[in-house]
């Protein structure tokens, strides 16, 4: 304790030193402007010094940290014995030749350097942000020592708390640190010349977490010659002066394979085959955040490399990533409003490690009413959209995969923000009792708001879901159930028993008043529940999904259901629906099993819904009613057709297709097949699509009987995927002004043609390239300059094919996959 009360002293010392230095420069600057720039400068070196003697105390405090049983000392290991990943300290920031893993930062540092290397010859402030520990100062180094970026920025400045303000001046080749220039300092004495020293050959600022923020745009004008600034921080909000300037590039934690990639390059050894095993589970105990994850590849590079060994790690480091989220968790408290607090709680529903699907979440929140619209035209699930994007971004929520296009597909709660969460959620009675034991449970205060089945013995629904009445009391559960709002089953397992034990358990609930407020029923993957009459009770019911249920048949009191919004039966094995069907007057999402029998009866007075917004996996047949039938529905925004007919009535039909997609100026997924009766691809005549200026998703089947189309996309289109298209010129030279396209699959006979392009400056944002049975393709040239972006490259099926020039196979990030393919 004598010696803490030193360090103390110390600390008193050195901030009283910095302000009396601070309160002599604000003197100085008022005598004049030669006087000002020293007051400037001076202002650098005084915050420098500072930062030096703050660092000294801090390497103090950590000496006598080492006295404690579980503190940390200056090497970062833990003088805990149990310990086995060290500390979670500061990590000097400072600009390195040491490259970082780029694999794991390929899409932030593609994305940072477009900002960068933009047209725009105005100064431009491009904060990055997140929260500690994502990554900001890995990211701001591998763009300060990029090639692109050297080459265009002649001078460029790394400025962080605790180091010297650094200089890169590309021109003489030389980089050092702003004391070496101390005769250029002394002899500049007007405020321009620093001026003209940062700006007027084109310079990258990166402030990495420094407080010098207000003192830069102090010094730096606004000036037309492309000057850029870096500045990483961990606050969410931006400083009014720099909204107008600044965009922002928000850091999000790390998808499982790139946290794989970011761990093996920081272990120090390859891994051996039989700890690949363990991937899984070092990927999820990361959370995604980078720094969590070079931590534990540095630790596990001092341990035996077996299954013993690394599995005590990994159970230890449940204990020591705790020490990283507590900013993160800090803010939630600070931040975030009420109804996001409760779309975290619906995260914890869901099993612990379960990689949940975005289309699910935000469909599930929408059914609850967890978001509200705020414009006139705006749709709830613009809303949950927007939610979730913004709990990515600021690091609540983890994105573990993505789509091709680069879109989210799955998302989880890191470990440690889950657990925080669920105790959050029992306290807030969101799932309407306050624990899980079937022994605490206490009938008479708690009521079930939120029943999830996760095939768990010791869930107090257990014996009910699943029928061993043997293990449980005398009392039933049901009054439980009567305020429940959803019920989400997660039994996977094979064969009948899920489905009639899901089944009867219905049954007998809602035959004895439960479920009668029910919002949501979610049997996602349970196989084949058997859905009793009783369900058409549930009217209130907004959310019914069977995906993957293999389910063959539904109760024909489903037309009971007029609240249901959601109807997702896609990847069953139900063909037909009845015309009761259209009774539900609420419906706006329609999954159908996706099969080529999928029918929907209907007649030309049917009266449809109007509001649908979703229709997928339909077929349309002769009898099928396009024209004064579904071409009513012109709010679809998802929409998934297969035509197929008789050959005297398809053309018929499409054509009437293509008109009714040309009136849905919402629609931003089309996915059109056009087969003949033995399932063969059959002629595809379309319309050009570039009015429909929100369409991003296109997926078509068939013979294009009008290859021009090809030029007259929507700008808008992010993923586009051709099949049988029979083209017979190169799609490339049309398809390569799209501005937007991340993903193209050229994919079973879509191409017929010999030679391929791809021009000097085409696909700037193309990020996946699948080439599939394009058997008649034997060169593809490549232009310098092109596909930039393309971190996927798959070739199937293709007999013999030659690529121009050949580097292209050795680029850096370039993931290839030649499978049954000459290359």
């Amino acid at each position: 304790m004598e010696e803490l009360s030193h360090v103390c002293l110390s600390a008193v010392v050195a901030i009283e030193d910095f302000i009396n230095r601070t309160e002599r420069l604000t003197k100085r600057s008022w005598m004049g402007p030669s006087k000002g720039f020293l007051s400037a400068f001076g202002k650098f070196k005084s915050q420098d010094k500072l930062a030096v003697e703050m660092d000294k105390i801090y390497a103090k405090i950590q000496n006598l940290s080492i006295h404690r049983p579980t503190a940390v000392n200056p090497q970062g290991q833990s003088r805990n014995p149990k310990s086995t990943l060290g500390s979670t300290a500061r990590i000097p920031r400072q600009p390195t030749t040491q490259e970082p893993d780029l694999a794991s930062f390929g899409d932030d540092v593609h994305a940072m350097i477009a900002r960068l290397l933009t047209d725009d010859e105005s100064f431009r402030v491009i904060p990055i942000m997140g929260m500690q520990g994502i990554g900001k100062t890995t990211l701001a180094n591998l763009i300060f020592n990029h090639k692109a970026v050297v080459d265009h920025f002649p001078f460029a400045v790394w400025r962080s708390d605790g180091y010297r303000l650094q200089l890169r001046n590309k021109e003489e080749l030389m980089e050092s640190d702003l004391s070496q220039l101390g005769d250029v300092w002394s002899y500049d004495d007007e405020m321009q010349r620093l001026k003209a020293f940062l700006i007027n050959n084109r310079s990258l600022i990166v402030l990495d977490d420094s407080h010098l923020l207000y003192d830069m745009l102090e010094v730096l004008p606004d000036t037309l010659n492309g000057s850029r600034m870096i500045l990483t921080t961990c606050e969410t909000r931006l400083p009014p002066n720099l909204k107008m300037k600044s965009d922002p590039h928000q850091l999000r934690l790390r998808t499982d394979e790139e946290s794989w990639a970011l761990f093996t390059h920081a272990l120090k050894f390859s891994i051996p085959p039989e700890l690949l095993k363990l991937k899984d589970e070092i990927a999820k105990r990361c959370g995604g955040l980078p720094l969590l994850i070079v931590k534990l590849g540095e630790a596990l590079s001092h341990k035996d490399a077996t299954i013993e060994e690394w599995s005590t790690a990994l159970q230890q480091f449940h204990h020591d990533q705790q020490q990283l989220w507590p900013n993160t968790i800090y803010k939630i408290h600070k931040d975030l409003s009420l109804y996001m607090r409760r779309c975290l709680f619906y995260f914890t529903l869901f099993p612990q490690d379960f990689d949940i699907p975005a289309r699910r979440l935000i469909t599930l929140w929408v059914a609850e009413d967890l978001v509200q619209p705020e414009g006139e035209n705006e749709t709830p699930e613009d809303v949950a959209e927007r939610c979730l994007n913004f709990l990515i971004a600021q690091g609540m929520v983890q994105v573990t995969k993505k789509k091709l296009n680069g879109n989210v597909k799955m998302v989880r709660l890191p470990d440690a923000l889950r657990q925080y969460w669920s105790s959050k959620a029992q306290q807030a009675t969101f799932l309407g009792v306050h624990t899980n034991t079937r022994s605490e449970l206490s009938l008479g205060t708690n009521k079930i708001r939120r029943l999830v089945d996760h095939l768990d013995e010791e869930d107090i629904s257990f014996d009910h879901i699943h029928g061993n009445h043997n293990r449980t009391s005398s009392t039933s559960l049901t009054p439980c159930y009567k305020d429940a709002l959803s019920f989400l089953s997660f039994d996977t397992r094979e064969e009948s028993k899920p489905g009639e034990e899901v089944g009867n358990f219905l049954h007998q609930s809602i035959s004895s008043g439960g479920f009668l407020v029910l919002l949501v029923l979610d049997l996602e993957n349970v196989f084949r529940p058997k859905l009793p009459e009783a369900i058409g009770k549930l009217t209130r019911l907004r959310y019914l999904g069977l995906r993957s249920t293999f389910l063959e048949i539904l109760p024909s009191s489903i037309s009971k259901l007029q609240n249901v919004q959601t109807l997702d039966m896609k990847h069953t094995c139900i063909n037909a629906l009845p015309y009761s069907i259209w009774k539900l007057q609420q419906l706006r999402h329609l999954h159908l099993s996706g099969s080529c029998r999928s029918k929907l009866m209907l007649r030309h007075d049917t009266n449809i819904p109007t509001i649908l917004q979703t229709l997928c996996g339909l077929l349309v047949d002769e009898e099928t009613p396009v024209r004064d039938g579904l071409d009513r529905l012109l709010d679809i925004r998802k929409l998934g057709l297969t035509v197929s007919s008789k050959q005297e009535a398809i053309t018929l039909q499409l054509q009437a297709v293509v008109d009714w997609v040309l009136k849905l100026n919402q629609l931003r997924s089309l996915r059109l097949k056009s087969i003949d009766e033995s399932n063969q691809p059959w002629d595809l005549e379309l319309k050009p699509l570039v009015s429909l200026v929100n369409l991003s998703y296109i997926y078509l089947l068939g013979r294009l009987r009008n290859p021009s189309i090809m030029s007259q996309f929507p700008y808008s289109l992010i993923d586009l995927t051709l099949s049988g298209s029979g083209l017979v010129e190169d799609p490339m030279q049309s398809l390569d002004k799209l501005p937007n396209l991340r993903s193209l699959k050229l994919i079973a006979k879509s191409y017929l043609g010999k030679n391929m392009l791809c021009s000097l400056g085409g696909f700037p944002q193309l990020r996946v390239l699948k080439l599939w049975k394009l058997e008649q393709l034997e060169e593809w040239n490549v232009e310098k300059g092109a596909l930039r972006a393309l971190r996927d490259l798959e070739i199937r099926f293709c007999r013999s094919l030659k690529i121009l020039p050949a580097e292209l196979l050795h680029r850096t990030l370039l993931k290839i996959e030649i499978i049954s393919a000459q290359v």
